[in-house]
């Protein structure tokens, strides 16, 4: 015990100190359950998050609400692509990426557009809204660079990396506690909204 003591104090006397331990920049957007997900989605680069309905989703970075839709207007008779998330979250990170969570069961009361999120932040919580009714509770998880608001088509995820890689390593990163920043590529022209 006396080594320990003189080893501080030595220490303190000296300048050394220990590293700060800085708070995570990026954490995986759902805690508390049990999940999994694909590296692989079905028509674009983004990721189906399964879990229990109710399961929390958190803010993956800190950063400024963008859009929220809070009332579901999906109808499978006209599917439109704008109306597909359901309940819908869109954060732009202090990175300057867009993060979005969609068919969700509830929002936060306090997630509106400009609130500004710490990471790890309660959002809202995972369901099967808009296009996802009668699945599977999950969580569409999608990172893109910022649009004007109502870029649906690009809000949902786009291509990391090469342009065409979904956003699996970094939720598999952030899962274990690793800070992973997104690299993403932005195009020079805003591509066309998808006739499907």
């Amino acid at each position: 015990m006396k080594f320990k003591v003189l080893v501080v104090s030595l220490a303190l006397t000296l300048g050394i100190t220990s590293p700060a331990s800085a708070a995570p920049i990026y954490t995986f957007p759902v805690t508390g359950c049990a999940v999994t997900y694909s590296k692989y989605h079905h028509d674009y680069p983004a990721a189906d998050i399964f879990g229990k309905k109710g399961c929390a989703f958190v803010s993956p970075v800190a950063g400024i609400v963008d859009e929220v839709n809070s009332v579901d207007k999906w109808s499978g008779k006209t599917n439109l692509g704008s109306d597909r998330g359901g309940l819908s979250i869109s954060i732009i990170g202090d990175d300057g990426l867009r993060y979005y969570g969609s068919h969700l069961s509830k929002i936060e009361a306090n997630i509106i557009p400009g609130y500004k999120v710490a990471t790890g932040e309660k959002l809202g919580e995972i369901g099967s809204t808009g296009s996802a009714r009668g699945t599977k509770p999950h969580l569409h998880f999608g990172i893109s660079y910022p649009t004007e608001k109502g870029i649906w088509w690009v809000r949902r995820g786009v291509g990391l990396e090469k342009g065409k890689t979904s956003p699996w390593k970094y939720l598999q990163a952030w899962q274990v506690g690793k800070d992973l920043k997104p690299k993403l590529i932005v195009p020079s022209l805003i591509p066309a909204e998808p006739k499907k």
